[in-house]
């Protein structure tokens, strides 16, 4: 199982998952290398007012990616975080 961490930034998200970016080459790196199971957290939620929008727009275009390597999206979790305050890292956030 890996965990990948997107950053929800804007700009962040949007440079990651560029045709160079880092998001795109550790998912491709990750399923070649034989991980089948994936989590993605979405990081810097509070950054982003933790927008339901920017997350459902973030897992879609990740999921046409992941997709597109491998993965299958309807069998990986998407979770919303923030390290920054530990929300949903450890805990469910209220």
């Amino acid at each position: 199982c890996a965990i990948l961490i997107i950053a929800a930034g804007t700009g962040e998200f949007e440079a990651g998952i560029s045709k160079d970016g880092q998001t795109r080459e550790h998912a491709l790196l990750a399923f070649t290398l034989g991980v089948r199971q994936l989590i993605v957290a979405v990081n810097k939620m509070d950054t982003t007012k933790w927008s339901e929008d920017r997350f459902n727009e973030i897992v879609k275009e990740t999921s046409n990616f992941i997709k597109k390597v491998g993965y299958n999206p309807k069998a990986v979790a998407f979770v919303p975080i923030s390290g920054w305050h530990g929300d949903n890292m450890l805990e469910e956030s209220s």
